[in-house]
């Protein structure tokens, strides 16, 4: 899949992407929740994040909270994964998401490419989704999910 940027984005000021900071996994929990996305163990959590092969968390300089995140698993040569990508609720929100998908994407475009690229997402986020080239569910395929 090849990606172009169609046009940057800006978030607002004071807000800013970070990716070298792992962020607490209580407080991505959080960010899930408020999507209405499930929570996770927080150990396990702390471990995915930390096993991811890169994330993206969208912080604001005055206010210890997340407002976006998404992490990536990739085995760099056929697949990538988008896991977790969620963003705060809010008039903001599909700024927030698409930020995330157009920085996640040029990455995996530039150190992965030609990787298959899946994502796991709530449904808030399918307007920035389709915006950024994904496709809805192809062919009636629907992800599914096994717990023990």
């Amino acid at each position: 899949m090849q990606y172009f940027s169609k046009k940057k984005l800006v978030l607002p000021e004071g807000y800013f992407v970070n990716s070298s900071q792992i962020p607490l996994a209580k407080e991505v929990n959080k960010l899930l929740a408020n999507c209405g996305c499930e929570n996770f163990p927080i150990k396990s959590l702390s471990e995915a994040i930390q096993k991811s092969n890169f994330f993206f968390t969208i912080q604001n300089e005055f206010k210890n909270k997340l407002y976006g995140f998404v992490r990536v698993t990739s085995d760099k040569g056929l697949n990538a994964n988008l896991w977790n990508l969620s963003a705060a609720t809010g008039k903001n929100q599909q700024l927030y998401y698409s930020v995330l998908l157009q920085l996640t994407l040029e990455k995996i475009n530039r150190e992965m490419p030609g990787c298959s690229i899946s994502v796991q997402a709530p449904v808030s986020s399918f307007k920035s989704l389709k915006e950024n080239g994904f496709i809805i569910d192809p062919n009636g395929i629907r992800v599914m999910g096994y717990k023990l």
